[in-house]
């Protein structure tokens, strides 16, 4: 029994050496996603920290295996949509993301269960979805006509 537990111990010990990047790129705020305070605050509370060069990393982020959970996360959410590459993304995308995130915000899989129990911030009211149904549908009315 003993030596399963040291055989444990030294696994965990060993993973801790294998670190994903966890370095955030530069934003630059001309390509960066631009709207009024309202939207940008529901933003940064619930979506920002995945789909953002703007991520606020907990202690727990320097701790194997859920470091690499975190960084997998943050990967995939950057490629479904980063408000920090806004302008970037050509406006097919934007569209189509748009309305992607507006499906999984109203269908309650946004932000992601697991995030939102360790954010209560990024918990989203009724007042938060319209806000960004609202922005969301202007954005989309906005991209048509160009």
């Amino acid at each position: 029994m003993k030596k399963i537990l040291f055989g444990v111990l030294g696994i965990l010990i060993a993973i801790q050496f294998i670190r994903p990047n966890f370095n955030n790129p530069k934003v630059d705020e001309k390509i960066a996603l631009q709207a009024d305070e309202n939207v940008m605050v529901v933003l940064k509370n619930a979506y920002f920290d995945c789909h953002s060069n703007e991520v606020q990393y907990p202690w727990y982020h320097n701790v194997a295996p859920v470091s690499w959970v975190m960084a997998a996360h943050i990967d995939s959410g950057r490629r479904a949509i980063n408000f920090s590459t806004w302008a970037d993304t050509n406006a097919d995308q934007r569209i189509m993301r748009l309305k992607r995130a507006k499906q999984l915000i109203f269908n309650g899989l946004m932000p992601k269960g697991s995030y939102a129990l360790m954010h209560p911030k990024a918990h989203l009211d009724t007042k938060d979805k319209k806000t960004l149904e609202q922005f969301f549908d202007q954005q989309l009315e906005q991209l048509k006509k160009s």
